[in-house]
């Protein structure tokens, strides 16, 4: 369950970055990717917690 979760925000990460202007990024997608790697850093957390087994 959670490596499906990992996978996903990967995923919408990767998509991020591939939108990603090379110049003039907007605050918005900063904030986005900082959201995303901590949800992902979160997940992953998670996912090696002994209650989640």
């Amino acid at each position: 369950m959670e490596e499906d979760k990992v996978r996903d925000i990967e995923k919408k990460i990767a998509d991020l970055k591939a939108r990603w202007p090379a110049h003039s990024v907007p605050p918005s997608m900063w904030q986005k990717l900082e959201d995303l790697d901590d949800e992902l850093e979160e997940a992953k957390k998670a996912g090696d917690s002994p209650l989640s087994e």
